[in-house]
């Protein structure tokens, strides 16, 4: 099932890809409307948008989810229910198609909850509490943007059209679609996991390796970037796009900052995607649509390849996730890692990868836009702390001493695995070019002072040299983090954002929940209700007893009792 699975999605994405170029070459849009059913003057119709940006992203998608079922054919062998698991990966992946088609909210919709739905079911894929509980956290938060998106189209009514492109003409002058632009965001801020809906991105790891790879790459998180994407007519030039820009660069700041002081492998990669997921935004809110969908693009594909690296890893160490074990990688493993490092570099903006063209595209155009100084420090602290906490984790994993005494389990075997990691190593370096001689026609040719030309490059030494400081660590030499623990937990816990916004919301209406149950349903109303009626029907069903015994005094003393009735009646 894994082969035929696989031979169908690539097939699939080399065919968007030939539209693709088809689309852009002759720059078509084709709206194809389906009418399912026409009542009376209602028409319920299906609308799909296909236009060059609609194909290469569906592109995308099929080739990364092509890979990671192949990947998953070595990775998940032990698993009896694997066809189950690439039924659910095969769902995702069409929920998220359907969504990348759809220009009308409610077939939007459609494929906004099947990505919510389905990526439950895959959270909570291995049966653990640890897993339930991410599982519920990641669907309760994106229910909030689907009841943002739900009021969308509850205001759309409106306009008598589910379709909003059909009507951006008439946003400035109305505050309807004022009020639609801020229900969208909302519901792209849930789904991208922005502040202060970011707890649930690293609960999510508890998902199986390869549907982190498919999850955190190009489908489920940047989704939420997508829409506003599409719809950035609805958003622009207004106070909407000054508030996402704030809230994006704190979650990319926190999200980089979080990622230096964490060490469960698989949590430092959800939080740099959660970094790059803010960086996607700011420059989105800075009205540069091309430059975020480019970005985009370029981050599915070594974002992809960082997770699947890292699962073979945690695969050899026999489900061990804490970086502190590994060390030395770069001997026992040495395929891997390259493609580790190689993934490692392109999300750094190493020159020439894929990382680099958009990376820094975005970091000069931002140097080129007017904008306040509090947001141009958060975008070149967080590019400092990508390339720190990058460092820090090539340092452990692949130089440190390895800390964990049986080597026998580590091996580089496994070549379906590696396979899969060599096609998409090959698209992280050729895709960063391929893809800017293709979205931009023209090169952008940004000139810029000598010192601010040269600032990404001088920020990106300045962040590897703090990651490799702050993590010498080997065997005989104290850990630095161990002598200032309590600041640094501080520093590490995203802002202490899941205790705030995630049990801190649920703690006392639990608690409430929990006081009413104790003092009505085991209290008031157990001694008063149901164990009252208990204790009195036994009464009465012993009195009953008692009276049919078929006793001579007893029926004498009714009968006595029955003529004294009589007698007070007749004498009333």
């Amino acid at each position: 099932m894994c082969k035929i699975n696989f031979i169908m999605l690539f097939s699939f994405s080399l065919m968007n890809f030939l539209c693709f170029l088809y689309f852009l070459f002759f720059d078509y849009s084709y709206f194809i409307e389906w009418e399912i059913i026409s009542i009376f003057s209602v028409k319920i119709i299906f609308i799909m948008l296909f236009d060059w940006m609609s194909f290469l992203f569906m592109s995308f998608v099929s080739l990364i989810s092509s890979v990671v079922v192949y990947y998953s054919m070595e990775y998940m062998e032990h698993d009896l229910n694997i066809n189950r698991f690439i039924m659910l990966v095969l769902m995702f992946v069409f929920s998220m198609m359907l969504l990348i088609i759809s220009p009308n909210i409610i077939s939007i919709l459609l494929g906004w909850d099947g990505l919510g739905l389905v990526s439950y079911c895959l959270v909570i894929y291995f049966s653990s509490v640890k897993s339930y509980n991410a599982g519920m956290l990641t669907v309760l938060s994106n229910r909030v943007g689907d009841v943002a998106l739900l009021m969308g189209i509850a205001w759309a009514l409106n306009f008598g059209s589910f379709n909003v492109m059909s009507f951006f003409e008439v946003m400035h002058s109305n505050i309807e679609m004022f009020i639609i632009g801020w229900l969208l965001v909302i519901a792209a801020m849930t789904k991208s996991a922005q502040i202060p809906f970011s707890s649930w991105l690293p609960a999510a790891m508890a998902a199986p390796t390869p549907v982190s790879a498919l999850v955190h790459s190009s489908t489920l998180v940047t989704a939420g970037v997508y829409l506003l994407i599409r719809f950035n007519v609805l958003v622009y030039d207004n106070i909407l796009m000054k508030f996402l820009l704030l809230i994006s660069g704190l979650t990319m700041f926190m999200a980089g900052l979080g990622a230096n002081f964490e060490f469960d492998l698989k949590k430092i990669i959800a939080l740099s995607t959660l970094s790059q997921l803010g960086l996607m935004m700011s420059i989105l809110s800075l009205g540069f649509i091309k430059l975020a969908f480019f970005h985009l693009l370029t981050h599915a594909l070594f974002k992809a390849l960082l997770f699947m690296c890292a699962g073979k890893i945690i695969h050899n160490f026999q489900d061990m996730q804490d970086m502190r074990v590994m060390g030395g990688l770069g001997i026992y493993m040495p395929m891997t890692s390259a493609c580790f490092n190689t993934s490692n570099l392109a999300l750094c903006g190493m020159p020439f990868l894929a990382g680099f063209y958009s990376k820094d595209l975005i970091l000069e155009m931002v140097l080129m836009n007017y904008m306040n100084m509090f947001s141009f420090l958060l975008f070149f602290l967080s590019t400092g702390l990508t390339v720190c906490y990058t460092f820090r984790l090539f340092y452990y994993v692949m130089i440190s001493d390895l800390n964990c005494s049986a080597l026998n389990m580590l091996s580089d075997e496994g070549w379906v695995m590696m396979r899969g990691m060599l096609v998409l190593v090959f698209m992280s370096i050729i895709s960063g070019s391929m893809l800017m001689w293709l979205i931009f026609p023209t090169p952008y040719v940004i000139i810029l002072p000598w010192f601010y030309k040269l600032l990404t490059i001088f920020v990106c030494i300045i962040g590897a040299l703090l990651g490799y400081f702050l993590s010498v660590v080997g065997i005989y030499n104290l850990n630095k983090f161990y002598k200032n623990y309590f600041y640094f937990l501080f520093m590490g816990s995203m802002w202490f954002m899941p205790q705030i916004f995630t049990y801190g919301v649920v703690k006392y209406p639990l608690a409430l929940g929990k006081n009413l149950v104790k003092n009505f349903d085991y209290g008031w109303l157990e001694f008063m209700g149901s164990q009252k009626i208990f204790d009195k029907l036994v009464n009465y069903s012993q009195y009953n007893i008692f009276l049919q015994n078929n006793s001579l005094k007893i029926y004498f003393l009714i009968f006595i009792l029955w003529v004294l009735v009589l007698m007070l009646m007749l004498f009333i």
